[in-house]
């Protein structure tokens, strides 16, 4: 194995003129802009960032598009992209100015960097590795504009808003990679002239941000001589080793080995899918794939599978998930991913339906929505190891099991099917209550307090946006109680986001008033939430709480059935 050298620079025009490509083998690009701007800030402090590998081949391998446009590369010869992919196609959109192609969209990676930011580091930024977005909104007024504005100037780089594109001392980051003149960026921060304080501390860092491009990555390339098969175990193996892939994305390698073309068929039907309101997680489809091919859902068992097997599994697991979808959405009433607590609960419905050849009673039926609405709101997946619990609901189903012994096995598992008040302290939007919850109060007939538009997930244009919303703002709770108690599943509803925002941090004794007298009490109702004056004040928070929770769990029993 040969190693070499290249710039960030060299990377992106090898991306740009087709010379390096990406095989079928891989997964596709999944990095959102909080992990590009993360990558931006480990290059610009000159931090280490892995090395980059390459499989030099003349062999006719199948390749998959990159998320970014690339020329047609004239040689035959080409080098294919490894390990590196989701590094080097969010530089080459940043410095190229290219939107990238995430989950079926076409979008730009727009990044803003603080002329002003501070010089040591600030501020350490988290980010969700497996990077899933919850379709249940944030509030994002509880945090005042000082306080996000205090935390913006902490932060060397940010995903760009409009209120900070407006800044003076911020710049986007593709702007300053399109030129080498540092005029336009210094007169707009407000630098006059070269014995302005701010021209050789802007100036330096300006430079230093273009730097990225002379960014040196270490290259191992494998040889030529390698056979295709030879190199999906390496890229296995070093994934594998690494932990830096999914063991649905390793499946993936093996399964494209033995299958060539396969991955365009599958994402066809991710695809078709994603119409219907699911997007869902290519490594949920090869799940799927596995247990119906397999009868159970661990990933190891693919290397030994034959290609009839797999593709013979992957016909019926598309039939199997095509009735769970249809049965979810209106049979249930969950009409979309994010009311889920475990994409799970979607192949073991699949799952239930195969083995029942689609022909099921209506008694079958009713005891199915029955088990998915209890599974999904006590979290079945989600208590313990998910691929053993899954591993046992589908043992019960190939055993000539029904949805009435899969609730059993949750009765065993968690003891009473019914929510009991108690069940809801202590938690918050995570839970898989809060999703039970937004289901219980759209049954109910819940609406936005203004607009009386019904609470929905699909709702267009940030006014109508649901959110969800603290009923006791995070700044009237500020004094008294911690973040973990403001964010307590009995102080969340949903209302759209122009609501929300004119919501702000009142406390509910003033905004209650006005919004009662206009839409009635029956929109507080349809989400459990007291109206008496007494709960209403920052001293009865413990008080709200407990009134709260209560009707609350008398609401989820009733939708429930339990």
């Amino acid at each position: 194995m040969a190693k070499q050298e290249a710039s960030v620079d060299e990377l992106v025009g090898m991306i740009n003129r087709g010379e390096l490509r990406l095989p079928e083998m891989q997964r596709r690009y999944v990095w959102r802009s909080t992990r590009v701007r993360d990558l931006l800030d480990s290059l610009y402090r000159g931090y280490p960032s892995g090395a980059i590998l390459l499989w030099e081949t003349d062999e006719a391998v199948p390749l998959q598009e990159m998320a970014v446009s690339q020329q047609t590369n004239p040689f035959q010869s080409t080098r294919l992209l490894l390990d590196g992919q989701q590094r080097l196609t969010s530089l080459s959109a940043v410095i190229r100015g290219e939107s990238v192609k995430v989950r079926g969209r076409k979008r730009p990676i727009e990044l803003l960097f603080n002329l002003d930011h501070p010089d040591e580091l600030a501020l350490v930024t988290e980010v969700n590795e497996e990077g899933e977005d919850d379709d249940l909104t944030d509030d994002e007024t509880d945090s005042s504009e000082d306080e996000l504005q205090k935390r913006f100037n902490r932060m060397t780089f940010v995903v760009a808003t409009r209120k900070l594109e407006q800044l003076p001392q911020w710049v986007k980051v593709t702007d300053v990679f399109k030129t080498d003149s540092d005029a336009g960026f210094l007169k707009r921060a407000g630098v006059s002239g070269f014995d302005d304080p701010n021209y050789e501390r802007y100036s330096q860092r300006l430079a230093r941000l273009r730097g990225i491009r002379k960014y040196i990555y270490r290259m191992d390339v494998l040889e030529r001589t390698l056979s295709y098969d030879e190199v999906t175990e390496i890229f296995v193996r070093v994934n594998s080793l690494g932990a830096k892939l999914r063991s649905s994305d390793l499946a993936l390698a093996r399964i494209t080995a033995k299958w060539p073309t396969s991955l365009k068929i599958f994402e066809d039907f991710q695809q078709s899918c994603t119409k219907t309101g699911f997007e869902l997680d290519l490594g949920l489809l090869l799940k799927n794939l596995i247990v119906f091919a397999t009868g159970q859902s661990r990933f190891l068992t693919v290397g030994s599978l034959r290609l009839a097997a797999l593709q013979t599994g992957w016909t019926e697991s598309c039939s199997g998930m095509e009735f769970a979808l249809n049965f979810l959405k209106n049979n249930v009433g969950i009409d979309s991913p994010g009311l889920l607590s475990s994409p799970f609960m979607l192949i073991t419905v699949a799952y239930h339906g195969y083995k029942r050849q689609y022909d099921l009673s209506p008694q079958e039926s009713e005891q199915l929505r029955h088990w998915v609405l209890v599974a999904n709101a006590k979290g079945r997946y989600s208590r313990g190891s998910s691929e053993t619990l899954l591993d046992q609901d589908l043992t019960t189903l190939r055993g000539g099991g029904n949805a009435k012994e899969l609730v059993d096995r949750l009765r065993q598992q968690v003891g009473r099917l019914d929510i009991a008040p108690e069940e809801l302290v202590g938690r918050n939007q995570r839970s898989a209550l809060f999703k039970t919850m937004f289901l219980a109060f759209r049954a109910a007939g819940a609406k936005d307090w203004r607009s009386q538009v019904a609470i929905a997930l699909d709702h267009s244009g940030s006014h109508h946006r649901l959110q969800f919303h603290h009923i006791f703002p995070k700044a009237v709770l500020k004094a008294g109680y911690t973040a973990r108690e403001a964010d307590d599943i009995a102080n969340l509803c949903f209302i759209g986001g122009k609501t929300n925002r004119q919501i702000s941090d009142k406390p509910p004794v003033q905004y209650f008033p006005p919004l009662v007298e206009k839409a009635g009490l029956a929109a507080f109702e349809a989400q459990c939430i007291p109206t008496d004056p007494s709960f209403l004040g920052a001293d009865a928070y413990k008080a709200f709480l407990q009134q709260r929770r209560v009707l609350v769990a008398k609401r989820l029993n009733e939708f429930l059935g339990a």
